[in-house]
């Protein structure tokens, strides 16, 4: 009995299906976490095909082979660059589990822990441009600035003005900028050619560019947003040089606005930010230049370590550190988070500490900018609330942006990444290590401000939501874990 052409294509296709659902079973594992893999493996066994075709451009978090060497030559000479550089002495009443803590930070990242150095937060978006416009205005020599996204607008003008005026006086302006995130959003190239225009330096970051033969997973980004001056004074935290509603129509519409937290630093520790800084630019640009690690001599009460992560790191720093902390503090736990989706281990450090007894509390927004993550964080909100975790909901329609925590009023962090596995494994992230009550107390002053415009989450007031709130929700925390 001959087969029909139809019949010989229906075979042929469940062959086909049949193969790639028990190849998943041996590729998709390898290597990933057990959530992640299960989660995977239920989209290509509803669909083998689209779901392997979705896999094989969202699955892979490896960076293509060539940047993997750069970014392995690049760290074996931050290694050797700060070999010689002794950690600071202990800051007055450091916590005994802190030594731990920044030894792993050493050993993964070759980050020293420096100082002393002096802090300063900055709490809202106009005097965060400012302050970076008065030290840019200082300059001597360099400037460097790196951000997930910038935008010339009329709110960022001071900022652009500073670099102009810099610029003219032979200073050299050098920028770095996330190519698909800039892309996605108004006025790219208006800001291009303003940068140009003042004889700037400027690179994408991460470009995602096939006919160059630039190519790698689509959503692998360089999160990074730190400033750099004459590699004595920086600027890091969660800003984006954007207007704080980031130009959207349907921002504007809603009156959605941005709110960040930012911070102004000085002496050694802005040395490892620099360096982070040329570790990017020599990945874009191919121009390596000797790494200056020992910064000039300043006052203060505080010691800092930089905390790089991202897929040119093996081992997910950030994450490693951030539950290193968590499971270390005694007394009190401030998260500041906007998009708060923890793996397991995370969630467990975080509502084991509450039920030990440990005042923990979230600071969130009410409302999301991104649909999908926004539901999957509000997933975990019953389990953190049954542990005993206060959650605290800033009211729309301002978006919390900001990304810190404080640990037992001693030790802080600060920086772009977020709790949630895109920053522990897609994105390239800056965090700072900070040691020191005068950083935890401005940074809890700047969360008891987000207070006065809050509402804390009760369970009883939770468990009231509508239902089809909480389908959104659960489906959301299955697509979290595919990565």
């Amino acid at each position: 009995m001959e087969l029909t052409l139809a019949q010989a294509f229906g075979t042929l296709y469940l062959v086909v299906d049949i193969l790639l659902r028990i190849v998943a079973l041996f590729v998709v594992p390898y290597n990933r976490r057990p959530s992640s893999a299960i989660a995977w493996l239920l989209v290509i066994q509803l669909q083998p095909i689209v779901g392997w075709i979705v896999f094989g451009v969202l699955g892979n978090t490896r960076l293509p082979r060539a940047r993997r060497e750069k970014m392995s030559a690049i760290q074996e000479l931050i290694r050797e660059s700060t070999l010689s550089i002794d950690d600071a002495p202990a800051a007055r009443e450091r916590p005994s589990w802190l030594g731990g803590v920044l030894e792993l930070n050493r050993a993964l990242s070759s980050m020293p822990h420096v100082g002393p150095t002096q802090g300063v937060v900055w709490g809202e978006f106009d005097a965060q441009l400012e302050a970076m416009a008065r030290r840019i205005d200082e300059a001597e020599h360099w400037v460097h600035v790196e951000f997930y996204l910038i935008v010339a607008s009329e709110r960022t003008e001071v900022f652009f003005a500073a670099l102009e005026r810099a610029a003219a006086r032979g200073v050299t302006v050098r920028v770095l900028v996330d190519h698909l995130t800039s892309a996605r959003y108004p006025r790219r190239k208006e800001t291009i050619a303003r940068l140009e225009a003042m004889g700037a330096e400027w690179r994408d970051m991460l470009p995602l560019k096939p006919w160059r033969a630039q190519w790698q997973r689509p959503d692998l980004r360089n999160h990074r947003k730190l400033v750099v001056i004459d590699g004595s004074v920086g600027f890091t935290g969660s800003l984006n040089l954007v207007d704080p509603s980031y130009l959207w129509r349907k921002n504007i519409r809603r009156g959605l606005q941005w709110r960040d937290s930012w911070i102004e630093l000085t002496g050694q520790p802005v040395r490892a930010l620099d360096v982070l800084f040329w570790s990017d630019w020599w990945a874009e640009s191919n121009e390596l230049v000797e790494l200056a690690t020992h910064g000039s001599e300043h006052q203060g009460d505080l010691n800092a370590s930089v905390i790089p992560s991202g897929p040119g790191f093996e081992g997910e720093i950030n994450l490693r550190i951030f539950l290193e902390l968590v499971h270390a503090a005694e007394e009190r736990i401030t998260i500041v988070s906007p998009y708060f989706v923890p793996d397991e281990a995370m969630r467990y450090a975080i509502t084991s500490a509450a039920i030990r007894g440990v005042d923990v509390e979230l600071f969130a927004s009410e409302i999301g900018d991104q649909f999908w993550t926004h539901h999957a964080q509000r997933s975990y909100y019953e389990e953190l609330l049954r542990a005993g975790v206060r959650i605290t909901l800033f009211a729309k329609p301002t978006v919390l942006h900001s990304k810190f925590m404080t640990f037992d009023d001693k030790v802080s962090i600060i920086g772009s990444s977020n709790i949630d596995m895109r920053s522990f494994g897609l994105n390239f992230e800056v965090s700072m290590l900070i040691e020191g009550e005068s950083m935890v107390k401005q940074l809890q002053g700047t969360a008891e401000g987000y207070r006065l415009q809050s509402s804390e989450l009760t369970l009883e007031t939770w468990l009231a939501r509508p239902r089809v709130t909480q389908l959104f929700d659960n489906v959301a925390r299955l697509t979290s874990a595919l990565q």
